[in-house]
């Protein structure tokens, strides 16, 4: 289906110079530049491009079109390899069935597969917004999303058709494309019905002039218009579209490429592992951060640990992200072992312990610990290690790395400020940084999402004084590094005493026979609220409540109000898209309602 390679890159070159459609500039009085007849603002403006991670796409084709950009196994069993120029065809080819089609809204219900990224750069391409959507849903929230979203096209895993449902009763006039993760043996052509859009949108392409890239926003118009729609989980509430545009995607990538060292120099490139559901705050924005420096996507439909470990291996693969509970588990995996090469893992969704993060290393997998939300697109903190603290004992060290620490570069600095009844509303006031006053963490700046889709007052809410209020509670240490605590929610009130859920957890977690832990709240007479413990065991291991209630009783990191009233062991926790242990459910099951996360 591709042209020819000298087609091909003279196609993706006349993006990357002026087209023939440029505004006319009038003149210039007094700095001013007038553009069309408006007044547009400075010189200075006119020399600066609107920022949008489209362009990455055909940059990186016409720099490199051989380079390898994709690698997939497929649902029918073809190891797939695709270079940047065979990437760049299909998300134009992608992108003229939209134009073709005028469809405004794209939806996804795709797992992490190269339809993704085709879909993803295709749809912004052709001035559409994306809706990626967790195909871990409920059927319910999955139509409540794309009615919510106002999607006028779908694009869906065939695993998943099912979930369309009441999508389907509601809107009937909504065109479904399935999308079968399925190509030629021989031609590596897609096959199924997102294949046969392809073949549309390169047949309309050629009879429409043959532009290529030029024929699309690669550069967007508007930085600051919506490019995706990320919605949130919806856990207690109905889910809400978080409004990303292109200017705070291309900033969030930036931040990716420079915080999670994607990028090489000379022969070497950056083999990049979709641990990350793709469908999860946009992927973090890596599917822009790894394109910006020509690395390879190794797409992964589900997470496999032995098949992990063997594209770990033989791949030689240099990043991917993961929340603790996947790491926990890859490193308990029968197959792990020490690599040969390092491995950097961007770490997120809830936050590790410094024992998880020693185990890592041991591993060579050298954990990249970020912190963020939905609306923050992704990561926009780190926690950068300093050389200093190689000279520090084993667990401190580890123990420093695993706090949230500083703002992104491309966004301006993390602050911790007091909350309380006692604070009035939109009152912003910093907590003292002795890494013990606790505060709410907030944050400002370039990668802050715009708001909520149709949703004005959660937008106020969200933005209250200002700045974007994460929910979260930290401490702020003298570093200017912010240590997350809990969520309001999760913090446990005993006898006066306030409990952090995740401090309790770093410490049972380093149980020699223990691999995961959640902890929740029950209800007591004498103090209010203890803690209960829900683990899970390692393989052949065994745990009595009255073993486990000695070794935190014995532990010198348990104060004595600390301790569980009780451990429960299960065979799973429940746990997110990305990993994170699922509060709520602990919640529930604490009082008692084992149907909570049975759906």
């Amino acid at each position: 289906m591709s042209p020819t390679a000298k087609d091909r890159l003279s196609n993706i070159a006349s993006q990357l110079v002026p087209s023939s459609s440029s505004p006319t500039v009038a003149g210039a009085i007094n700095n001013e530049v007038v553009i069309d007849g408006r007044t547009r603002g400075t010189i200075d403006w006119f020399n600066h491009h609107a920022l949008s991670p489209t362009f990455f796409l055909p940059r990186a084709a016409q720099i490199e079109p051989e380079a390898p950009a994709i690698y997939h196994r497929t649902a029918n069993n073809v190891v797939l390899r695709r270079t940047y120029g065979d990437f760049a065809d299909r998300a134009s080819a992608f992108a003229y069935y939209i134009k073709k089609k005028g469809y405004k809204r794209v939806g996804l219900l795709l797992t992490n597969t190269p339809a993704f990224l085709y879909a993803c750069y295709g749809a912004n391409a052709a001035g559409s917004v994306v809706i990626a959507t967790n195909y871990r849903l409920k059927q319910d929230d999955v139509g409540y999303i794309f009615q919510h979203s106002e999607a006028d096209l779908v694009i869906i895993d065939k695993e998943y058709i099912d979930l369309l449902g009441d999508f389907r009763a509601a809107k009937p006039n909504v065109p479904i494309l399935v999308e079968d993760d399925a190509v030629d043996p021989n031609t590596h052509d897609e096959l199924g019905p997102f294949g046969d859009a392809l073949r549309e949108g390169r047949d309309y392409e050629i009879s429409s002039g043959n532009q290529g890239w030029n024929g699309l926003v690669a550069q967007a118009p508007d930085e600051l218009a919506v490019n995706a729609l990320a919605y949130t989980s919806g856990t207690t509430n109905r889910p809400k579209g978080v409004e990303y545009t292109h200017r705070g995607c291309y900033l969030g990538a930036m931040g990716n490429v420079i915080d999670s060292g994607l990028n090489y120099h000379g022969t070497d490139r950056c083999r990049y592992l979709w641990t990350l559901p793709m469908f999860h705050a946009m992927g973090w924005t890596f599917p822009w951060a790894v394109t910006a420096v020509r690395g390879t996507h190794y797409c992964l439909r589900k997470i496999d640990y032995p098949y992990i470990w063997k594209l770990l291996k033989e791949e030689q693969i240099t990043h991917f992200c993961a929340a603790p509970t996947v790491n926990t588990l890859l490193c308990a995996d029968s197959n792990a072992s020490k690599l040969e090469q390092p491995v950097r893992v961007t770490v997120a969704a809830s936050p590790p312990t410094a024992h998880l993060f020693e185990v890592m290393e041991g591993m060579n997998l050298h954990p990249v610990h970020v912190y963020g939300l939905t609306e923050t697109y992704g990561p926009i903190t780190k926690g950068y290690q300093l050389s200093s603290w190689y000279d520090l004992p084993t667990k401190e060290r580890y123990g420093k790395m695993a706090r949230q620490g500083h703002g992104f570069v491309t966004s301006l600095p993390v602050r911790v400020i007091k909350t309380g009844d006692d604070v009035p509303e939109g009152h912003l006031e910093d907590v003292q940084k002795d890494g013990k006053e606790i505060g709410e963490i907030v944050f400002t700046g370039n990668i802050c999402a715009r708001g909520y889709y149709n949703d004005e007052a959660a937008t106020r809410k969200l933005f209250a004084g200002g700045v974007l209020h994460s929910g979260d509670l930290a401490v702020w240490h003298p570093d200017g590094a912010i240590q997350i605590l809990d969520r309001a929610k999760d913090i446990i009130i005993s006898g006066g005493e306030n409990i952090s859920s995740v401090a309790l957890e770093s410490v049972v977690i380093t149980h020699p026979d223990i691999l995961e832990c959640g902890v929740a709240a029950v209800t007591d007479e004498q103090w209010g609220e203890r803690p209960k413990a829900f683990i899970t065991v390692k393989p052949g291991k065994k745990m009595t409540n009255e073993a486990f209630i000695q070794w935190c009783r014995d532990h010198p990191a348990m104060s004595r109000f600390m301790i569980p009233r009780e451990c429960e062991v299960v065979d799973e926790l429940p746990k997110t898209s990305t990993g994170k242990i699922r509060k709520n459910i602990l919640r529930a099951w604490a009082k008692g309602d084992r149907s909570a996360g049975s759906e």
